[in-house]
């Protein structure tokens, strides 16, 4: 996976360079080659990348939620007291 994303990649950025390469007499074709290049960087290279890197990971980990806030800030999460249960 990791090499056919590297392929996917360097092939765009090759269109890329080569569709800004051809001159004014060929715009129309340069243009495919830039957005050629563009969908292959953008729609394929990296949903393939962050799927392949996403594997296994809680995305919930990565929320920015007032519990993880606090996480980081080396604090205690904080109760309420209507979440404290009763003990009997």
């Amino acid at each position: 996976m990791k090499y056919i994303i590297t392929l996917i990649v360097l092939i765009s950025i090759g269109l890329i360079i080569y569709g800004f390469t051809l001159d004014a007499s060929q715009e129309a074709l340069s243009h495919r080659y830039i957005g050629s290049g563009t969908f292959g960087l953008f729609l394929l290279a990296m949903p393939l990348f962050l799927i392949k890197e996403s594997k296994g990971k809680k995305f919930k980990d990565y929320m920015l939620t007032d519990e993880n806030v606090r996480k980081m800030q080396g604090k205690e999460p904080r109760n309420t007291d209507n979440q404290d249960t009763p003990k009997k």
